[in-house]
Formats: structure tokens, sequence, C-alpha cells
């Protein structure tokens, strides 16, 4: 059976240090689950550019620090094989902003309370011994996207939906290709509740949410 892991983690430095999931206790998980393969939330585009030029960092500000800081440099000193698992399309990303259909002032009051959204999702992100990687989050989280979905239902459909299927597509191709083994799924914590739903009823793997619940 393959067991897989899920880890949320936070890609702003300043919020990882703030509410303490930073990349020390993020390597202290990575290292405890001690997994064959790592799933990242990044593009396969940007990995094929990385393994031609290890200094080409992506563009767009993805990936994340993380990955360039630890994650790559630990799979390399490890002997973990890494996996991109994102999916995104560029040249249309901003063209299905949830807010784009909506006129001043309404698109500032939604903007606002999107942070407000954040701002629930930070103080329920500090529940369990992993930051932001809890039930209470994620039912936080999964009531944001719900709001946002509401708001403007094709843009949900694109940006949040179809990435997601792809994704876990991309997860299931990684486990076919690596049976039996331990794999660690690392993206952004809004994306724990979704990797969670589209793996969970796999029969074939183990589930492990949140990790230090396989111990």
């Amino acid at each position: 059976m393959t067991t897989i892991g899920i880890l949320g983690v936070l890609h702003d430095p300043e919020l990882r240090q703030r509410y303490g999931l930073t990349m020390e206790l993020i390597e202290e998980l990575i290292v405890e689950f001690n997994p064959d393969v790592i799933c990242g939330e990044v593009l396969p585009s940007s990995w094929d550019k990385f393994i031609e030029d290890p200094n080409n960092r992506g563009y767009w500000g993805e990936p994340a620090s993380e990955y360039w800081e630890l994650i790559f440099p630990l799979c390399e000193q490890r002997s973990i094989v890494f996996e991109p698992i994102d999916w995104v399309e560029l040249d249309v990303w901003t063209d299905f902003d949830p807010f784009n259909q909506y006129a001043e002032p309404q698109k500032e009051q939604l903007e606002n309370e999107l942070d407000r959204w954040f701002e629930k999702q930070l103080a329920a992100g500090d529940t369990n011994s992993i930051p932001f990687n809890s039930i209470a989050f994620d039912q936080v989280t999964k009531l944001k996207y719900e709001w946002l979905e509401q708001l403007n239902p094709q843009a949900h459909v694109f940006r949040w939906e179809c990435r997601h299927l792809i994704m876990i597509q991309r997860i299931k191709n990684a486990i076919k290709r690596h049976p039996g083994k331990r794999i660690l799924c690392i993206a952004g914590a809004d994306h724990n509740y979704m990797l969670c739903e589209g793996l969970g009823e796999d029969k074939e793997i183990q589930l492990v949410y949140p990790l230090g619940s396989f111990c």
C-alpha cells in the first residue's frame, strides 16, 4: 500500500515565522515522514527549467521560496524523487479573477471581505501542533472558497476545481510510478482540504493528515 502524507505550508516568509510554521519545522516534518517522493506545488515547466539550470528561479513568484531554500536541496541531499503537480495557465489566470466582474466600490468591499476571511484562517491556523494543518483551519478555508464560488462560479471552476482535478491526477500518476512508496504532498495550506477530499476515498492508499498521526 502507498502511504500519502499531506503537508500544508505558508508561502510568505514573514507569516511562516510569525505563526510558527518555520522552515525548520517543515524540514523536521519532512525528515520524520521520510518520503521516497515529494509531490510539490510547482509547475512542471518550472521544474524543467530548474533541472536545466538550478539558478533559474521560475517566474511570477513561482515556485515559492520554500522550494528553492529547503525542499529542492533536501530532495537532492536525501535522494528524494520530486514530482511537480501544480497547474496554472499564466496567460489567462488574471482574466479569471473572481472580482473582475464587479465595479467599484463593490469590488473594494469584496476584496476587504476576502482579507477578513484570511484573518479568520489565520485565527484558526494555530489549532494543532502543526500550524495550518487541522480540521478547524480546513473548515474555515472551505467556507471561504464556497463564498468565492457564489461570487463568481466560472472563476471558481477555473482557478480552484479544475486546478485541483489536475493536481490530484498528477499525484495519482505519481502513485502509479512509485507504487508502495511513501509520498509526501506539499502545497499551500489552502489546498489541504481539497487534496484530502480528492485522495481520501482511494482504498489503495493510506492517507496521513495531519502529519504526525502516522506515528
